[in-house]
């Protein structure tokens, strides 16, 4: 039995934690150490159970917490080659940190399976991943892209559960206080997926099997979790589904939501 939890999603920091009983991952680390010592703890799991950090790219709410936790816990970190090297050059791999490259094979770690596929951002080698459990479920995480690939939605297809970016409106962020060049950049393919991509995918995802979906990354100042929500639940709807029978649709709000066990 699995066990998957976003302890933190939104623009702010992001923090998603994966485990069964030989212990659990993290996939990024977007929040001081401890709070996410203290959302560990919120959901039961110590931090000495964690095997390992994946991280999805080089942005700060997305390892902010990185060399106190890793370091502090001896706790490795995997990522793709290029984020590594910007790790690096950040100094966020110091304190004897050790670091890995996950290759197109992917990983074993405490029982799981985990490997990646590329996501479209304006950083510099960033991934998704997807995670295979002992008893062949397998779960992503897809956020912080502007575009869906082909390459993306084929590592996405057949999962049974998804944590899909659902960032913001279109309408409010074209119409909000941001300016033109951020708007701009979160509008383009290597911004962030706007609730009507989201939902698209998030659609094709529940004809490929999956059954259970979690919208991450909203913005707070371009989006609202109901929204988010009602933009997906139309399309899936419409395609003839029902909600606890067909799919379980929800947000990861920006502190936590509570576990996923299947």
């Amino acid at each position: 039995m699995a066990r998957f939890c976003p302890l933190f999603s939104s623009s702010e920091g992001n923090c998603v934690y994966i485990g069964t009983a030989s212990g659990g991952i993290l996939i990024d680390t977007g929040v001081s150490a401890k709070r996410i010592k203290t959302a560990l703890a919120d959901i039961g799991v110590e931090l000495s159970s964690i095997g390992a950090v994946f991280v999805t790219h080089e942005h700060i709410d997305h390892i902010r917490g990185l060399p106190v936790l890793a370091g502090g816990a001896g706790l490795s970190v995997y990522s793709s080659p290029g984020t590594i090297e910007a790790l690096r050059g950040q100094g966020y791999l110091s304190r004897g940190i050790e670091a890995y490259p996950v290759n197109a094979a992917g990983v074993d770690i405490c029982g799981m399976h985990v490997s990646v596929f590329e996501t479209s951002h304006d950083s510099v080698q960033s991934v998704g991943y997807i995670v295979v459990t002992p008893d062949d479920r397998r779960i992503a995480v897809a956020t912080d892209t502007g575009v869906v690939t082909e390459t993306m939605s084929a590592a996405l297809s057949g999962c049974d559960l998804v944590l899909l970016e659902s960032n913001h409106d279109v309408g409010m962020l074209r119409n909000g206080p941001y300016p033109y060049p951020l708007k701009r950049r979160i509008l383009s393919d290597k911004g962030h997926l706007s609730n009507d991509m989201c939902s698209a995918e998030a659609g094709r995802l529940l004809e490929s099997g999956t059954t259970r979906f979690v919208l991450g990354h909203l913005s707070r100042e371009n989006n609202m979790p109901g929204l988010a929500l009602e933009t997906t639940r139309c399309v899936f709807t419409a395609m003839g589904a029902v909600e606890g029978i067909d799919y379980t649709l929800s947000v990861a709000m920006p502190a936590g939501v509570p576990a996923t066990v299947f």
